[in-house]
């Protein structure tokens, strides 16, 4: 816990200093780069994981630096151009910015998604952006999808494969729920996979 609450600390130190002393879209001077590097000093060195930390500001990238391991067991440092797995993490900016465009009248969270992705299949049921948003929608995720088509983790998989996949189900894995509390119900109705 005192990890997070020190991440947290430093983000906002990070965006009380930027805001405060960066002229529009300006490198940072070197005192302040300084002192940004200080913030993030117990996350360096090697054997260690770190942080890639990039600051824009008016657009512009004014402050990029790696800190740390990408791999302790390899000691490779960290870059400002390393490449990190980001996994599920950029569900919660995707979700974000959905509520965005909803909050701006773009669009709906119970728009049917054939409203905005014409090439998915028409499956019988409607299926909401919120659907998807909740992991609620029936569709197989994209790992169960590769594997059923023979993939393996080491292929190269990009997203217009996954798309394609999506694309060429027959069936959804089970019909949309209205949220994850009736999906938990749902599964308890299943005595095979439920048990407790």
């Amino acid at each position: 816990m005192a990890f997070l609450f020190s991440s947290k600390r430093i983000c906002l130190l990070v965006f009380a200093l930027l805001s405060s002393f960066c002229s529009f879209g300006q490198p940072l001077s070197d005192s302040l780069s300084a002192r940004v590097d200080k913030l993030f000093e117990e996350w360096n060195g090697t054997g260690r994981p770190g942080a890639a930390v990039g600051v824009v500001h008016g657009g512009k990238l004014i402050y990029a630096k790696g800190f740390g391991d990408a791999d302790i067991e390899t000691g490779a440092p960290i870059t400002p151009t390393t490449i990190f797995h980001v996994a599920s993490i950029s569900k919660e900016f995707t979700a974000y910015g959905i509520v965005l465009l909803a909050q701006e009248g773009k669009l709906s969270l119970d728009d049917d998604i054939r409203e905005h992705l014409p090439e998915v299949p028409d499956f019988g049921p409607k299926i909401t952006i919120r659907h998807l948003i909740h992991h609620t929608s029936g569709l197989r995720d994209q790992w169960a999808l590769l594997t059923m088509a023979g993939w393996g983790m080491s292929d190269v998989i990009t997203k217009e494969h996954v798309f394609n996949l999506v694309r060429r189900q027959k069936e959804l894995n089970f019909a949309p729920v209205p949220n994850t509390c009736t999906a938990i119900r749902a599964i308890r109705c299943w005595p095979k996979l439920w048990h407790g």
